[in-house]
């Protein structure tokens, strides 16, 4: 009989889910008692709240508190007046939101290889860009901060403008600063699977009061109609577009889960740092690049094998020890965050047979989506192998962890 390493059963789940309790239930229920407080914009409302917080801890100036992150990402690009005939560079390696919410606002996305951090590579900046591009989304995969000095330093050489998909990664920091405060724009996810959640829910943030303004009346058709003063002193022409607008049931949730973000991430910070310090010199495989370990929300562990059949082997080898993770060898689900799972985007298919924004007469570009276009990430991708990390994990999870990878990386 095999003496497996995992031997204490691994708790599965995510951060902010796994944190709901009575603050939640006690807002929820104070306002499905008080039906006359669920409008979002009344005075002191929990969404106005946790918008204000969140400035306060970022250290943003703006942040606007809607249904999803898809439609925060809308908002940071809708803000920054990005639209038809404008390409967008996106990294290969994100969910399929990235890419949406530019076809949302009738722009391109372009898909660039990733590195070893698993975000953008920053020389791919200089390789993609074209005269019709407008922005660089730049997202940080779970939670790791990506290499955001250095894609900043690219976007600025092009003088392209900056978001942040900060959507996985929400707490994360680069260098003391919260990721995404220093970019033109930048976009939170507060689903079911991130740091806080609402069920659903996003917020879009940015320091300028003109992008402010143009984010804000994307969210919202009424826009000025309720009088709540956004935008109106920012000379920004008032406009109609999308509907973002959250529920004041989901800000209140998202309020109480705010509290909770910083105690949360120090536990799988924690827990991060004591696996990584079990770890034997490796043979088989590398760490995933961290530039900053320290911003890291901790939430993830990813390593790269050397080769694809050494990856193959980990996996089975880990198998064996009790321990499954997320590789392309594994019966998990499949990693739909890769760009040729983005299926209606690989075919190019809009909304109607126009198929907008690609046959956009604005458009003179010519994005490619061939697995060919992004060869690099694929074979990245393909050699990685990861696993999720939460609060409620324990420091004998981390002792048995480490110790099934160094026995799958000595066993051949």
């Amino acid at each position: 009989m095999i003496d497996k390493a995992i031997k204490t059963p691994i708790p599965g789940g995510c951060v902010g889910y796994l944190s709901i309790g009575k603050e939640e239930l006690e807002i929820a229920t104070e306002l499905l008692s008080q039906p006359e407080k669920l409008w979002r914009y009344r005075e002191n409302s929990y969404t106005t709240r946790f918008e204000q917080e969140a400035c306060e801890l970022t250290g943003a100036k703006h942040a606007l508190f809607v249904n999803s992150g898809t439609s925060a990402l809308s908002c940071c690009l809708a803000g920054l007046a990005i639209g038809p005939g404008d390409e967008v560079l996106v990294s290969a390696y994100t969910y399929i939101a990235t890419a949406s919410a530019c076809i949302e606002v009738g722009a391109v996305p372009v898909p660039c290889e990733i590195d070893e951090s698993l975000g953008i590579d920053p020389a791919e900046i200089d390789r993609r860009v074209t005269p019709y591009t407008k922005a660089v989304i730049l997202t940080h995969m779970q939670g790791v901060p990506a290499r955001t000095e250095a894609v900043r330093a690219a976007a600025k050489r092009h003088g392209l403008l900056m978001i942040e998909d900060c959507c996985q990664a929400i707490g994360a920091k680069y260098k003391g600063r919260y990721c995404g405060v220093d970019s033109d724009a930048f976009a939170w996810s507060l689903n079911y699977f991130k740091n806080i959640t609402c069920g659903e829910g996003g917020c879009f943030f940015t320091n300028d009061d003109r992008v402010y303004a143009r984010g804000y009346f994307q969210s919202d058709p009424a826009g000025v109609m309720w009088g709540n003063g956004i935008g109106e002193d920012s000379g920004v022409p008032y406009f109609t577009r999308a509907g973002y607008r959250a529920s004041e049931l989901c800000g209140g949730v998202a309020y109480a889960q705010l509290h909770k973000l910083e105690r949360n991430l120090a536990v799988t910070r924690g827990l991060k740092k004591m696996l990584i310090s079990a770890l034997n010199t490796p043979r088989h495989y590398r760490l995933q690049r961290v530039d900053d370990p320290e911003g890291d929300c901790g939430v993830s562990f990813a390593m790269i094998a050397n080769t694809k059949e050494e990856c193959k082997k980990l996996t089975e080898a880990l198998d064996c020890e009790g321990l499954t993770v997320g590789s392309a060898y594994s019966s998990a689900f499949p990693d739909r965050h890769i760009f040729t799972f983005w299926e209606g985007i690989v075919k190019r298919q809009g909304a109607t047979p126009k198929n907008y924004p690609w046959n956009d007469p604005a458009y003179k570009g010519s994005a490619d989506y061939s697995a060919d276009s992004c060869p690099k990430t694929l074979d990245i991708l393909s050699r990685s192998l990861r696993l999720s990390i939460n609060q409620a994990m324990t420091r004998q999870n981390m002792i048995e962890i480490a110790e099934a990878i160094n026995k799958a990386d000595s066993s051949f």
